[in-house]
């Protein structure tokens, strides 16, 4: 199947909301943890969300000269090609961006996909995420509002962090501590700001404790529940039921009874990063300590062509990746949810 069409990304979501399970969004920096992701969406037969952080995308952009929109580009139009070969629907999506790479990111790939829509073709990427929360809350707001205008102008839809994650992620760094936490007054205004859809739809990533990164269980204090206090205050007010398609943050460790409970509040997308990051790496470490002397030209020796080969330990790490792609799509309830 193709990359999924606006119309199928909004299906994909509103499916998931009513369902109660989440898309995993899986970060990725190569073709390979591409392919990666891919694999473990079509074995768990569950669609799936593709992302690339600024990080991301300038490592795919190359060394020789960083450029974060050639990388995000390259691999979105690489994607537009090899996810055809897999039996699931994709989306595209651009993770953190700060204001500080608005204008070297998000904004450049809108207006890529904006020349595209006018050409009649579907967007290149069919969401894009704006961290704000290192800003005030109105002028993380205004800019929301911004950019929520661009990206419903190119049937593309917008992710909005309106509070801290705690953690680092690409430079972006939030203490842990007791502002971790959305109140419903950031909610309403986050409304009154943006609208509930009708002025273009958006993801909101609301905190309820959630930190970047990998934590030892009881370091993080999650509190998932939140959510169900976010979407009754609103709905109070608008009388929309339900009013967010939430987004889980700083994932990575997090037990199954906190993601049950995210789900039944409204999460549709869990980023995977640190987690599936762990998992292409290990297969790579273990497979060269086996073959020490055949990766590694030892004692004036001419080592093993096959186990040097990036294909021998390639594989290998696609497949640690697909697997826990796979386990996410298990643990989110998306696993056999595809659409046909």
């Amino acid at each position: 199947m193709p990359i999924a069409t606006p119309e199928v990304y909004n299906e994909m979501l509103d499916r998931a909301k009513a369902g109660k399970f989440a898309y995993p969004a899986i970060n990725v920096t190569s073709t390979q943890t591409l392919h990666a992701a891919l694999r473990g969406f079509a074995e768990a037969e569950s669609d799936g969300i593709v992302q690339i952080s600024t990080g991301g995308a300038e490592f795919l952009g190359g060394q020789y000269n960083k450029d974060m929109v050639t990388g995000a580009r390259a691999l979105a139009e690489f994607a537009h090609v090899v996810a055809e070969k897999y039996p699931v629907n994709v989306a595209l999506h651009t993770d953190h961006c700060p204001k500080g790479k608005l204008d070297g990111y998000v904004r450049p790939l809108l207006a890529i996909s904006q020349e595209r829509v006018d050409r009649g073709l579907n967007p290149l990427f069919q969401s894009h995420m704006w961290d704000g929360s290192a800003e005030t809350l109105k002028d993380n707001l205004d800019i929301a509002a911004e950019l929520l205008a661009l990206a419903a102008a190119a049937k593309i839809i917008l992710e909005v962090e309106i509070t801290p994650t705690g953690g680092e992620e690409d430079g972006v760094s939030h203490e842990i501590n007791d502002e971790l936490y959305t109140t419903v007054d950031d909610a309403l205004r986050t409304a009154e700001a943006l609208g509930l859809g009708e002025r273009g739809r958006y993801l909101l990533a609301a905190s309820f404790g959630n930190v970047h990164g990998v934590y030892k269980p009881g370091n993080v204090v999650l509190r998932p529940e939140l959510l169900k206090d976010l979407q009754q205050g609103v709905a109070e007010v608008s009388g929309k039921q339900d009013p967010f398609d939430f987004v889980f943050h700083g994932g990575s460790g997090s037990t199954e009874e906190e993601i049950a409970t995210a789900l039944e509040n409204g999460v549709v997308k869990m980023n995977l990063d640190t987690d599936t990051q762990y998992a292409f790496t290990r297969p790579i470490v273990d497979h060269a300590f086996r073959n020490y002397d055949g990766v590694l030209k030892v004692d004036g020796e001419v080592g093993d062509k096959k186990v040097y080969d990036p294909r021998s330990w390639g594989k290998l790490a696609e497949a640690g990746m697909a697997e826990r792609v796979t386990l996410a799509c298990t643990h989110l309830r998306s696993a056999g949810t595809r659409l046909k």
